[in-house]
Parts: C-alpha cells; sequence; structure tokens
C-alpha cells in the first residue's frame, strides 16, 4: 500500500478524496495513511455534463471505490464559486457515503496542498484555468476561473477555439492551409476549414476542444509563428492571474502550476515561468503529483 508523504496522524482513519475536474473525476480512499482504492471515470462536474451524466460518473466512481466505514469526503472542484455550488456538489455526493461528513472546496485548494505548500498561490491550467492563494494570516484571493463563456485564458480549451478562430480567419481571407489548421483538421475529422463551424456548434464540447491542445503545442514546437504566439500568450495570461492573486496578498511565492497542461507541458511551463521571472517571481513550483494528493494534508488541517 502507497503512504501518502502529506498524511498527518491526527486524519480520520478512512476518508475519501475527490478530485472533480472538466474531463474527469479521480477518487481515492486513505486508510491509515495508505491509499487502499483509486477509480477515475468521467467528469462529475455538472458544469462541464449533464446532471444526469453527472450522477451515473458518480454511481460508477463509488461503485468501484471501498469506501464503507470512511467518515469524511473531501472533495475539490472548478466552478465552486459559492456555497450553494457547494451545496449543490456535496447533495451529488452524500448518497452515496452516508453519515460521512462532506466537504466540498474550489479544485485550486488540492493544487497548492499537493505541493505541500499551506500558503502561496495555486494556478490551474487544464480543460479550464483559475488561480486561487492563501497566506499566512488565511487571507484569501482568486483571480479567473469565470467559465469558458467569460474567460478561461490560458486553458486547453482556450487553445482549441483560438486556434479555430486562427484557421477561419486564414479562410475568409483565402490563405491556403496551413501546418496548424491541417493539424486541427485531422484531429476534428474534417475536409475543409469551413466545417470547423459547424463542427464547434454542434455537438462538441469544452473537454474535447480542450483535448485539441496538443495540436498546437506539437505545431509550436515546430516553430509555427501563430502556435507560438499561442503558447506565449496563453503562459501570459496564467502568469497575469498568478501575480495579481499574489499582489492581493502579499506573497512572493510560491506560485504553483499544475492541472493537465500546467503538469505536462514544458513549454507552457517556460513561457509561465519566464513571465513571472519578468514581474518579479521567482519562487515558482511545477506540480509534481496530481493534486488529489493534497487532500491529506486539507484533511489534517481541518483536525
Amino acid at each position: 500500500m502507497k503512504t501518502n508523504p502529506l498524511y498527518a496522524p491526527n486524519s480520520p482513519a478512512r476518508f475519501v478524496g475527490l478530485d472533480i475536474g472538466g474531463s474527469k473525476t479521480r477518487g481515492i480512499v486513505w486508510t491509515d495513511g495508505a491509499v487502499t482504492s483509486d477509480v477515475s471515470v468521467g467528469s462529475t462536474n455538472v458544469q462541464n455534463v449533464s446532471p444526469e451524466t453527472a450522477a451515473e460518473n458518480m454511481a460508477t466512481l463509488f461503485a468501484g471505490l471501498d469506501s464503507v466505514g470512511a467518515t469524511e469526503v473531501f472533495a475539490g472542484a472548478g466552478g465552486v464559486d459559492t456555497d450553494d455550488d457547494a451545496a449543490a456538489l456535496a447533495s451529488l455526493i452524500t448518497p452515496f457515503v452516508a453519515g460521512a461528513q462532506v466537504s466540498v472546496v474550489h479544485d485550486t485548494r488540492l493544487l497548492l496542498a499537493a505541493a505541500g505548500a499551506t500558503a502561496g498561490v495555486a494556478v490551474i491550467a487544464g480543460t479550464g484555468s483559475a488561480a486561487w492563494g492563501v497566506n499566512q494570516e488565511g487571507e484569501q484571493a482568486r483571480a479567473g476561473g469565470w467559465g469558458y463563456l467569460l474567460g478561461d485564458e490560458g486553458s486547453g480549451y482556450w487553445l482549441g477555439r483560438e486556434a479555430v478562430r486562427y484557421s477561419l480567419r486564414r479562410m475568409d481571407s483565402a490563405e491556403a492551409v496551413d501546418e496548424l489548421t491541417a493539424g486541427l483538421l485531422e484531429y476534428c475529422g474534417l475536409a475543409e476549414p469551413g466545417e470547423l463551424i459547424a463542427h464547434f456548434h454542434q455537438g462538441t464540447t469544452r473537454r474535447y476542444w480542450a483535448a485539441a491542445s496538443p495540436v498546437i503545442f506539437a505545431a509550436a514546437e515546430r516553430g509555427h509563428v501563430h502556435a507560438l504566439a499561442l503558447v506565449n500568450q496563453a503562459a501570459r495570461d496564467l502568469a497575469a492571474m498568478a501575480a495579481k492573486v499574489a499582489g492581493q496578498l502579499n506573497l512572493a511565492g510560491p506560485i504553483v502550476l499544475g492541472s493537465g497542461m500546467g503538469s505536462n507541458v514544458p513549454a507552457l511551463q517556460l513561457a509561465f515561468t519566464s513571465e513571472l521571472a519578468a514581474l518579479g517571481f521567482n519562487d515558482v513550483q511545477i506540480l509534481q503529483q496530481d493534486p488529489i494528493f493534497g487532500i491529506p494534508l486539507l484533511v489534517a488541517g481541518r483536525g
């Protein structure tokens, strides 16, 4: 059994941690500090999937988790901006863990804790984007996280959408299909740029377009000028969110970048670190483990 290094002796003997993202939900059961059950399913966030799909995925998750005897469930999820948001998600979880205490927080809190920090700024760069921070006095601040219709700059969805917009602008100017557009069309299984319009508006999801981000990163790695510009703009937007939160809380760091793209795309990591250095922030960390492994620290802090 794997023991979590962030586990503390004053934690409950058995508890469940959930990381509810835009693309998937991961659940882990800790028993006496060891991971004893670990299951992943599709998203259970009603901001990303229908309430019916969220409920089905949650049922599948708990059917696979050995959570009997757990006294607490601690969940982090995107889009938890109000007490009502947290209560709605808690009501989806509660039927599967009768008698357990259920706590729901914004998923940026998991990310910071997974870096082993109790103060600092966490930046999510995944399907969506957001920054959250807390200082030693317990003061909190957030930036971004408005959702894909209002913001989510620097996210996987933003990159996918901007690649579509770029391709359509080239089409309107009667320019030939280039490497970035060709990669996007191949990802979508389409023949012509004009087909992107209906494809974007009919039947595709945030997760689908976020999953197109490797097309942009691959083109940037090969030197495509506009793809490089998109990666740099994503890093600039993410760094600006982080700096805004750090400034409000009078924090020099650490600033922790994580989630799907943040933890796995070196080009974005390098550009993000460079942008923050230019703003005077040098204590930047790249999260090396999944955010869910910050939950034991958060649970211990409640004890």
